[in-house]
């Protein structure tokens, strides 16, 4: 029997063989991948070509695309699911690669949790089936999202070109 989640075990070397179900689009210094949990909608994580341990190990030259195109998601984010305010974060404390977290923060929220960190949200949130991302719940906003990050990064780049 194939294993559905192997992806899980490698989500970089998976994004770049094809099989990771959550990239939305392949950016300049990553993959674009849809949040594994959506109770908070448009959540969004950047990936590395590359798995390097931290932000620090990644090349200098790389690094400002990284966090460049980490912006571009934002903005795609913004853009489509209209969120109060944008949270972004690097970690790398429970998973032990690079990547960024793209969250979305709204004005629904509990008014307890608006002031901190998402981390801080009960785990009922992070592991219910109920708020894991599936294509007939959350897949006409991840599209859309695809499609703003795919028309953010033509203007970015297209701009840099002309003023080279």
């Amino acid at each position: 029997m194939v294993n559905k989640e192997a992806w899980k075990k490698d989500r970089i070397q998976s994004a770049a063989n094809g099989t990771n179900p959550m990239v939305i689009a392949k950016m300049k210094s990553g993959y674009a991948a849809i949040g594994d949990t959506q109770f908070l909608p448009g959540y969004c994580v950047l990936l590395p070509f590359h798995p390097y341990r931290s932000l620090e190990d990644m090349p200098v030259s790389e690094r400002k695309d990284y966090l460049f195109d980490m912006s571009l998601i934002g903005d795609a984010v913004q853009d489509v699911c209209e969120p109060r305010r944008l949270n972004y974060s690097i970690y790398g404390n429970s998973d032990p690669f690079l990547h960024a977290h793209i969250f979305p923060r709204y004005d629904w929220e509990p008014e307890e949790r608006m002031a901190y960190p998402v981390w801080q949200y009960p785990e009922v949130k992070w592991k219910s089936e109920r708020y894991q991302y599936t294509d007939e719940w959350h897949g006409k906003m991840r599209e859309r999202i695809g499609r703003k990050i795919v028309e953010l990064m033509e203007e970015a780049y297209l701009s840099q070109n002309i003023q080279k």
